[in-house]
């Protein structure tokens, strides 16, 4: 309880500034060698300048928060100092730290990802809240892990031996450990970026020495071999490196990673995902999309959008999420694949990186349309609002229900990137160019735009009530233009500054642009209604979901059978998550009445609260709002116009 209150006495304030920046383009404040030379429409403010206000995407930050903060971090160095042979914290001349469980065991190849994770969500948070117990955080993990890579001599850092890189060099069985280091350098990387500090940077220079040493003798076979293992976004973290630096020799181990299976179709514009591992396909992309940034290289730049739009449009399910047992399927027989197991959050995590990066190239509404509902269907509703703990799938499995981590026996992959979402929910609200500033989501915050000495301050009850109002903060009086977005999911949007109604000629999918010259005072209202419509699945037009808004909806199914209490307890089951058994019973009703030419016939809201009705009985909820209960969200569609 103690780290509940302190936090929420400093996440509350607007206290803190930060000189780090985003790597994102154009936010560099001097530390980038090398700069964006890619034509770039858009730019996301630096997430220091912007502060959530009440909601529940601050209340699930705030629990985030706690976890994080709870988490010791000599329990997160204790793998490393075992590889390194280096000890802290002796009591009697043994060790008295707390091992960590699941993917953190000391028997677990992928041990030490947590921790290059937790460095990126300290930055993030530490930026997000201007909190210093973040940066404290941060800062005793970058120290510790400077002593281990003094300790290990040639650079190389890591919580396992060296051996596993080298057993993937050889093409011998391994793990992932190239995805491990990766999460290792975008964690220091992000200290640097976020938290300022110039120790991450160092050690993550000594670390792209050690591997350029150990890379660059390979031979074009080895390269082509060792590379098949996965290696998550590690090019993209090079890129990055190189960015820093300007050092060509990480630009080297950029391209050393370039995977020419996976990526060679890309590039000739071919769906050939087939039956891959989803997750390791995006993370490489995001590799190409900063290639682009880089080099103005147009082959990376179609196929990053090439890519991005054959994922949504033939790879995502309703919620907005991809994967199968974490892998591709045949999009034609997405009525097939309704497991227990769909929705990998990393998976989504990193569509959701992705598409700032598209939508900084292209200013499109579709790309920031896909981030909303990814954002509220998926990200918002991983974490267990009431324990703070996240789930690795979304299941789509008609009476499954949303399984969640462990304080000390899980740390899964999803764990990892979840402690970074639910800290950087203000790095896509709002954006901007010379012309204007960009609201894209309708979240309650404050950003700050300091160039143009104006704070944009947006209060609302989204998605509980369809108005959000933007009230403007200036010294002087400033001539810009506010674009507010027009979602394609609504309708007849209706707009007023300081009460007069403004002509909206625009349409669904585009922006709204407002010009004039802001003063303090000056208020923004904007009403988008909400509809509830169906999409259906490809290859079934009788299996669909229900939409409402941005939000997928789903039908409640109580918890008869289900397990308890809550699993995964056993520290050496790392996949147990594949073998959990949801005990589904058999008389689950999962068919609805349907009118397809008037789906909002079909539901009927109660008061204000986002709960609906069926004619049938059905309560149906927000599928983000959805926990320790079954659910149901592809219906199988009886009745009007249905087969």
């Amino acid at each position: 309880m103690r780290y509940k209150i302190i936090i929420a006495a400093m996440c509350f304030g607007m206290c803190g500034t930060l000189s780090a920046q985003s790597i994102y383009p154009g936010q560099h404040a001097g530390k980038m060698k090398k700069e964006t030379v890619a034509p770039i429409q858009l730019e996301s403010f630096d997430l220091k300048d912007v502060r959530l206000l009440p909601s529940r995407f601050r209340e699930n930050m705030m629990r985030d928060s706690v976890w994080m903060v709870s988490i010791d971090v000599n329990r997160l160095l204790h793998s490393f100092r075992t590889n390194a042979g280096v000890f802290a914290g002796r009591e009697g001349g043994y060790m008295t730290v707390k091992k960590l469980g699941g993917w953190e065991s000391l028997d677990c190849e992928l041990r030490g990802h947590t921790a290059g994770h937790l460095l990126s969500a300290y930055g993030l948070m530490y930026a997000a809240t201007g909190s210093e117990i973040f940066k404290l955080k941060g800062d005793s993990i970058v120290n510790g892990l400077a002593s281990v890579q003094e300790a290990l001599g040639n650079g190389y850092l890591s919580a396992f031996p060296e051996e596993l890189i080298n057993r993937n060099i050889r093409g011998t069985g391994v793990w992932a450990p190239w995805y491990t280091l990766h999460k290792l350098y975008s964690g220091l990387m992000d200290q640097y970026l976020y938290a300022d500090n110039a120790q991450a940077l160092e050690v993550v220079k000594k670390m792209g020495d050690w591997a350029y040493n150990k890379l660059k003798p390979l031979s074009e076979e080895t390269r082509r071999r060792m590379i098949r293992n996965e290696f998550g976004g590690v090019n993209e973290a090079f890129y990055n490196l190189y960015a820093l630096t300007g050092d060509e020799r990480y630009r080297w181990l950029a391209r050393f990673f370039y995977h020419n299976e996976v990526m060679d179709p890309l590039r000739e514009l071919r769906d050939d995902l087939g039956t891959k591992h989803t997750n390791t396909f995006i993370p490489k992309v995001i590799a190409e999309a900063r290639n682009y940034e880089l080099t103005k290289d147009e082959t990376s730049r179609k196929l990053t959008g090439f890519f991005w739009h054959t994922m949504i449009d033939r790879h995502t399910f309703a919620p907005g999420c991809s994967s199968d047992k974490e892998h591709y399927f045949d999009p034609q027989e997405m009525s097939k694949h309704l497991s227990g197991y769909t929705g990998e959050t990393c998976c989504t995590y990193n569509m959701l990186k992705l598409s700032r990066h598209l939508f900084c190239w292209t200013g499109d509404e579709a790309v920031a349309g896909y981030y909303e509902r990814a954002l509220y269907n998926q990200i918002l509703g991983q974490q267990d609002p009431e324990t703070g703990m996240v789930c690795y799938f979304l299941p789509l499995l008609s009476g499954a229900h949303k399984v969640y981590s462990t304080k000390e026996n899980s740390f899964w992959c999803c764990v990892g990137s979840g402690f970074e979402s639910h800290a950087k929910y203000g790095e896509a609200i709002y954006y901007h160019n010379d012309k204007g500033i960009y609201v894209n989501l309708f979240i309650p915050s404050e950003v700050n735009w300091e160039d143009k000495g104006l704070t944009l301050r947006q209060e609302t009850a989204f998605p509980f009530e369809e108005t959000t109002v933007l009230t403007v903060k200036a010294v002087q009086p400033v001539r810009t233009t506010v674009y507010l977005r027009y979602p394609s999911w609504s309708r007849n949007v209706s707009v007023r500054v300081n009460g007069k109604k403004m002509p909206v000629k625009q349409k669904p999918g585009s922006y709204i642009a407002l010009t004039r010259q802001w003063q303090d005072g000056d208020r923004i209202e904007a009403t988008y209604p909400m509809q509830v419509r169906i999409e259906t699945t490809p290859d079934n037009p009788d299996k669909g979901a229900l939409l409402y808004g941005p939000l997928v909806l789903a039908g409640e199914r109580g918890t008869d059978g289900m397990q308890a209490p809550a699993p995964f307890s056993d520290p050496k089951l790392y996949n147990d998550y594949y073998t959990y058994n949801y005990q589904i019973p058999a008389n689950l009703q999962t068919t609805l009445q349907v009118d397809r030419k008037h789906p909002e016939r079909t539901l009927q809201r109660v008061g204000k609260e986002l709960k609906f009705t069926t004619g049938q009985g059905d309560i149906v909820r927000p599928l983000y709002d959805l926990h320790h209960q079954r659910y149901v969200v592809y219906w199988d569609f009886v009745g009007q116009n249905s087969k």
